[in-house]
């Protein structure tokens, strides 16, 4: 995060469509130069949000302010938006060349002609396009599309960019290289960004800070690590991608350590929690070790259980491996390992996770 000045502030957000209190967020801040995805399933509202928050949709009784001033009132709705540059699902572009697509925003703005000339051809170098400039925008293919798109937005170095969902669809090696575009293009000019996607693993890797919403809702706020370590409920949980969410009761405190029974077996965790009290303990997959089981073996692991393998799955690079222990446990594991151990299913093994390996959620009542 560049620093703690908001150049976008939402207070008391409800949007209500049909009757209905679709978007309902008390408080909501982004600050200057960071980049926020928000996440969620289809449906959770990321959309609303974003369109919202550029001053598309009307919020009732909503206060939108940029960098302290509320936009309507301390500043002009149109001068806004002339600081922030929107790209949606679906390129939405010009009748004409791709050089004049990205020239569009400048024109508008009243730049001279040599000063357009300039800055397009850098933001068409940019995204790796120039060669496409005296194109029609009719003849591109998808992945191309989304570039000028991306490029128009860029050539007008908003204060504010928000992208909608801009590169599903995409084949995935051009995806991934237009996210890297992006990625570098963005640290480049230090512009807030202001991202919507279902898609976890972009928002993990590249964000500064993520929210998690569900139904309307802003469930959790934070760092990628935050919230991937410490999510606040189980929906945030799974969609983070912890595979192993285990019920449980505190049977016992010792020196920061909790004792939890899950299915009449303990799991040592590091937490805060009463005893006799109900928890969820989110194990992250990659946190979990296999190893061959051999005699009297010795680990500093506090977890450590015989267990028989159920389920190899290749995903690509690794295996997602379930193992039931007493209550199933997934780990990932590297090809190099798999081959190593000769993991199959029906085989034995030993299944080991550490206490501060075990995030707990604590129940409400």
């Amino acid at each position: 995060m560049i620093n703690q000045i908001p150049v976008l502030e939402a207070r008391n957000l409800n949007v209500i469509r049909g009757g209905k209190n679709i978007i309902k967020i008390p408080s909501l801040c982004f600050y200057e130069g960071e980049i926020f995805y928000i996440i969620g399933p289809n449906g959770a509202g990321k959309s609303t949000l974003i369109q919202t928050l550029c001053t598309l949709l009307k919020s009732s009784n909503a206060e939108i302010l940029y960098k302290g001033k509320i936009i309507g009132k301390d500043i002009s709705i149109l001068e806004f938006r002339r600081k922030c540059a929107m790209v949606f699902q679906e390129p939405l572009l010009f009748d004409t060349t791709v050089y004049k697509n990205v020239a569009s925003g400048l024109k508008i703005r009243g730049l001279k002609k040599k000063e357009i000339e300039s800055t397009v051809i850098k933001s068409l170098e940019r995204f790796g396009i120039l060669h496409c400039k005296d194109r029609s925008a009719k003849t591109l293919s998808g992945g191309e599309a989304r570039r000028v798109s991306i490029a128009r937005a860029y050539a007008i170095s908003p204060e504010i960019l928000f992208l909608d969902e801009p590169f599903s669809a995409l084949d995935p090696v051009i995806r991934d290289s237009l996210v890297e575009d992006l990625y570098q293009a963005l640290r480049a000019i230090r512009t807030t960004t202001i991202f919507v996607t279902h898609d976890r693993t972009d928002a993990l890797r590249l964000s500064d800070r993520i929210g998690v919403m569900k139904d309307g809702i802003l469930l959790q706020t934070g760092s990628a690590a935050e919230v991937m370590q410490q999510p606040v409920n189980e929906f945030v949980a799974t969609l983070t991608g912890i595979e192993t969410i285990l019920k449980g009761v505190v049977t016992k405190k010792a020196d920061g350590i909790l004792y939890i029974s899950v299915s009449g077996i303990l799991i040592e965790a590091s937490g805060n929690a009463e005893i006799n009290e109900k928890v969820t303990l989110c194990i992250r997959p990659e946190n979990v070790i296999l190893s061959i089981n051999t005699e009297n073996e010795k680990t500093s692991i506090r977890n450590s259980f015989k267990a028989k393998i159920e389920k190899v799955k290749s995903m690509g690079f690794y295996c997602r491996v379930l193992v039931n222990c007493g209550f199933l446990l997934t780990a990932y594991i590297t090809n190099h390992s798999i081959a190593l151990l000769s993991i199959k299913e029906g085989m034995d093994i030993t299944a080991s996770f550490k206490a501060t390996s075990v995030h707990l959620i604590r129940n409400k009542i």
